[in-house]
């Protein structure tokens, strides 16, 4: 099967579910927004999309393979984890998407741990407000660097193309629908944050307090923090009053437009962040 799938296929999939998830979010943030935003939504959703398209042609452009082509080419040479026993083909895609979601949390910690990665990753703290488009903001040389431990993990794993879809397709849904700007009714909020990390638990990580920043890292599945002792349920000044964003970069000429996005990492930075 794997060999079928084309990168265009491939392309189609992931472009489809894309703009689907966002028209639906978007829709939903007009009807029932959680918070009253602060920065103009056209000059977000400008910079935002300016960037994520700008990320998708540099990785076209750079990366040699695809995560989908990594997972075939795993496939056909015998490597990683589930080559070594004949899994059932739904528990391996199972196990792939779970263990991809680790990945990505442990890749997500790391990257607020080391202060060069942070610098990177800090282009998507800097977000005045958080919206639908906010699950897309990252740095071009965030996404590279992402994409390159991705393909490790995958050739570490050997998951099949199908799953590797799957979690890809994942990934990025639940990534626009757990930064936007929706309000959830509670127990529907903590029925969901059972099973996938929901807008109101991903909120507490870009306040602006450090302690709040440093906890609930998981974009798909809540587990990892729990297990892992990340997980801060709410923010303390709640979701109404809580502050988004870094203390150190409040201007929304710093923040919100493209050219200042893309060399916020190189800027030289005086004191702690916090």
């Amino acid at each position: 099967m794997n060999g079928h799938i084309s990168a265009s296929t491939e392309a189609a999939i992931r472009l489809g579910c894309f703009v689907g998830v966002l028209l639906v979010m978007a829709v939903w943030e007009r009807l029932a927004p959680r918070r009253t935003q602060t920065v103009s939504r056209p000059l977000r959703w400008t910079s935002n999309l300016s960037l994520t398209a700008i990320n998708t042609i540099a990785a076209r452009l750079v990366m040699p393979v695809t995560a989908v082509a990594a997972a075939i080419a795993a496939e056909s040479r015998g490597w990683g984890l589930f080559s070594l026993v004949d899994w059932p083909n739904w528990l391996e895609i199972l196990l792939s998407v779970l263990l991809l979601d680790l990945a990505i949390y442990l890749q997500h910690v790391m990257f607020h741990a080391v202060p060069l990665f942070w610098r990177l990753h800090k282009v998507h703290h800097a977000d005045l407000d958080l919206d639908v488009t906010s699950g897309v903001r990252f740095h071009t040389l965030e996404i590279l660097l992402s994409a390159v431990i991705k393909l490790a993990a995958i050739a570490a794993l050997g998951p099949t193309a199908i799953a590797v879809i799957i979690f890809e397709v994942l990934l990025n849904a639940i990534s626009m629908f757990n930064h936007s700007n929706i309000a959830l009714p509670l127990h529907l909020d903590r029925l969901l944050r059972l099973l996938v990390v929901t807008p109101d638990m991903h909120r507490v990580h870009h306040s602006i307090l450090h302690h709040e920043t440093d906890s609930n890292f998981g974009f798909n599945f809540p587990w990892w923090d729990r297990l892992l002792g990340t997980y801060r349920p709410q923010p303390e000044a709640g979701h109404e009053g809580m502050t988004i964003g870094l203390p150190t970069l409040r201007n929304e000429h710093e923040t919100e437009r493209l050219p200042a996005m893309l060399w916020l990492p190189f800027r030289s930075t005086e004191g702690p962040e916090w």
